[in-house]
């Protein structure tokens, strides 16, 4: 089932005195329930801003969005719906709150928890579910007292609160250990199986991409330049960028043997 349809998504950044800049060119992809689909590139590639479009950080230019297959691009059920994990684990968390503020307030403010009780027994709940036990100590803690992969699996809890069906994993792993990082897409992948969420991976790691992406896509400068199922379009790239990708990335990577 497609949960979210991307319709030439297109994003300009103004400049003063100067022609605005194209960060996204006419993107079309689906996200469907139960799967992940992986969008790869470099940095400056435009896949951060076609994830923050996607949330309604960044006002798209052009383009349309339908979720669930209506035309549903804001408003409370929108921002319900379609829920985003970002990079820095620690910047996306207030330093000034616990835990379990962190959960109890996206559970009260979508109407999934009544205050008191109810939302603190979901939020341990939540907690549970990623992986953060006991759920009560982890619930009293703030997040200068968490590892960076504790503070991440807070964050896919908050994001899982409101109830998604879409969640956008921007670099999820990259300023993680690389100890723990096969720990937290393990998670994400297991979550998008129990939830049936339809799950867009940002990364600019092949070898991630390939194991826990059915689909991937491959943007440079704002275009999707190559897309298919993963080992198709890792390990037989056609287009020379997604192959300089391939031939700059550790033999293992690319799966060759």
């Amino acid at each position: 089932m497609t949960a979210l349809d991307v319709q030439n998504l297109t994003v300009d950044f103004p400049q003063r005195g100067r022609v605005p800049f194209r960060a996204v060119d006419r993107v079309s992809f689906s996200l469907h329930a139960g799967r992940t689909l992986a969008l790869v590139g470099e940095s400056g590639s435009g896949k951060s801003t076609v994830v923050r479009a996607l949330s309604r950080l960044v006002a798209p230019t052009a383009g349309e969005v339908r979720l669930g297959g209506a035309r549903r691009t804001r408003g409370k059920e929108y921002r319900r719906a379609v829920q985003m994990v970002f990079q820095d684990p620690f910047a996306s968390l207030n330093p000034a709150h616990t835990v379990g503020h962190h959960l109890v307030r996206p559970l009260l403010v979508g109407g999934r928890a009544r205050r008191g009780a109810d939302a603190e027994e979901k939020a341990r709940e939540l907690l549970r579910s990623v992986n953060l036990t006991p759920a009560d100590d982890m619930a009293r803690k703030r997040p200068h007292e968490l590892s960076g992969g504790q503070r991440q699996r807070v964050a896919i809890a908050r994001a899982l609160a409101p109830g998604p069906e879409v969640l956008l994993a921007d670099e999820p792993v990259s300023m993680l250990d690389v100890s723990i990082r096969l720990e937290i897409l393990g998670l994400l992948d297991r979550l998008k199986d129990e939830r049936g969420l339809a799950l867009l991976y940002v990364t600019h790691d092949l070898a991630t991409a390939r194991h826990f992406a059915s689909e991937v896509m491959v943007m440079y400068r704002g275009e999707i330049v190559e897309r298919g199922p993963s080992d198709e379009v890792i390990l037989a790239p056609r287009h020379p960028y997604t192959q300089a990708l391939a031939a700059a990335a550790p033999s293992s990577a690319a799966g060759r043997e």
